[in-house]
């Protein structure tokens, strides 16, 4: 089945006592049982809800896994996933990462003995340096988020396979439309169902994809016991989001396409990045791993002068200044006060991350009135 069918047909079926097309909305917290544990294959709906079924079932089938796991938040995916460690497991991340994962991994797990190295991944040496007996996990995000710099799934896969550990890939920017990284050797994948996945900022979700049954039971039991699930609503609006996602991300790719190059020829604009160019220092794994580029850009000025970065921002007129990313409307950011502001400066710095670095999320507009708004801005 290829993509487009999968995203509007996979793990979807019509509602079987109605008929219904659309996966209903099941808003109830219990089902009724004919005996004690006597029941049609739902008890409660901290454990299951067929809404999340439909779902789950739904992303997994577009990440060619086997077993989805939605969360209330992508944060709430990977506060489950992380709990599969013990005290003394060590986890190596890129070092260019979402703010939020560093500061769960450092401000809550760390304490509780769970060593984590950031290391820049564009050289998986940098990675074998970090490998000891205790390394249980590495942790990929790419293209990561905001420096777009791209990580070769495959050569961290067979790293993790030779030290006995799990390799977990953030998917978020990419979306399965880009990339899988199950067919490149990862273990896990993430989402945060947030961004392009749900697709119009309506609403907050998270998910687990794995191929692994008993993997996937440890982590359905987790997702069980913590209860970090989401309500039915949110879930209905993700698997509608989710029968759109190949036409909305070919469109973000082709106006993130555009804006890049604009931004490259602007004679105000130091430096742009975007794993479509050429010259971008991961642009051949991009191409290897990747159907196309997507549309998350970010930029600096000419200066590196953070009140200038504001200044820009603050002038925008169809980029909204705002958190998230992979909406319908095109959104613009800044890292180091917003995103990235749990990550201490130096540590910011020392992966490249500049204070006046500006973050787009490209959205589906017509291209040429997001060009003239980033003229008008940034003059």
């Amino acid at each position: 089945m290829k993509f487009a069918t999968k995203a509007i047909h996979a793990g979807v079926y019509p509602d079987p006592t109605t008929g219904a097309i659309m996966t209903p909305i099941y808003q109830t917290s219990t089902y009724v049982q004919r005996s004690p544990g006597d029941h049609k294959g739902y008890e409660y709906s901290r454990t299951h809800n067929p809404t999340r079924t439909q779902l789950q079932d739904a992303v997994a089938a577009l990440e060619n896994g086997t077993h989805g796991l939605a969360f209330a938040s992508g944060m709430a995916a990977i506060d489950c996933l992380i709990k599969l460690l013990q005290p003394g497991d060590e986890v190596i991340s890129t070092n260019d990462l979402y703010g939020g994962t560093y500061r769960l991994f450092t401000k809550v797990f760390e304490p509780y003995g769970i060593k984590f190295h950031f290391v820049p991944m564009g050289d998986m040496s940098a990675v074998r340096e970090k490998l000891s007996a205790r390394t249980k996990l590495i942790w990929v995000e790419t293209p990561t988020n905001p420096l777009l710099n791209v990580i070769d799934i495959r050569a961290a896969a067979e790293v993790a396979k030779e030290a006995g550990a799990l390799l977990v890939v953030d998917n978020t920017f990419s979306t399965p439309y880009l990339q899988t990284p199950l067919d490149l050797g990862a273990d896990v994948v993430m989402h945060s169902l947030t961004k392009y996945m749900g697709g119009h900022s309506d609403v907050v979700m998270g998910a687990l994809v794995v191929k692994d049954d008993q993997l996937h039971e440890r982590l359905r039991f987790l997702q069980n016991a913590c209860g970090g699930t989401p309500g039915p609503q949110d879930c209905f609006l993700v698997l509608r989001g989710l029968k759109t996602l190949h036409l909305r991300m070919q469109r973000h790719c082709e106006n993130g396409r555009a804006v890049a190059e604009y931004l490259r020829q602007h004679e105000k604009v130091e430096k742009v990045f975007w794993p479509g160019f050429e010259n971008h220092p991961n642009h051949a794994v991009a191409a290897g791993q990747m159907r196309d580029f997507g549309g998350m850009i970010s930029f600096v000025l000419k200066g590196d002068k953070q009140e200038d970065a504001v200044a820009v921002l603050e002038r925008f007129k169809l980029f909204a200044l705002a958190e998230s990313l992979g909406g319908v409307e095109s959104l613009c950011g800044h890292p180091a006060t917003m995103t990235h502001a749990s990550i201490p400066p130096e540590e910011r710095r020392k992966a490249g991350l500049s204070d006046s670095l500006i973050r787009l999320s490209v959205g589906i507009e017509d291209a040429e009135d997001l060009i003239e708004d980033l003229a008008q801005a940034i003059g």
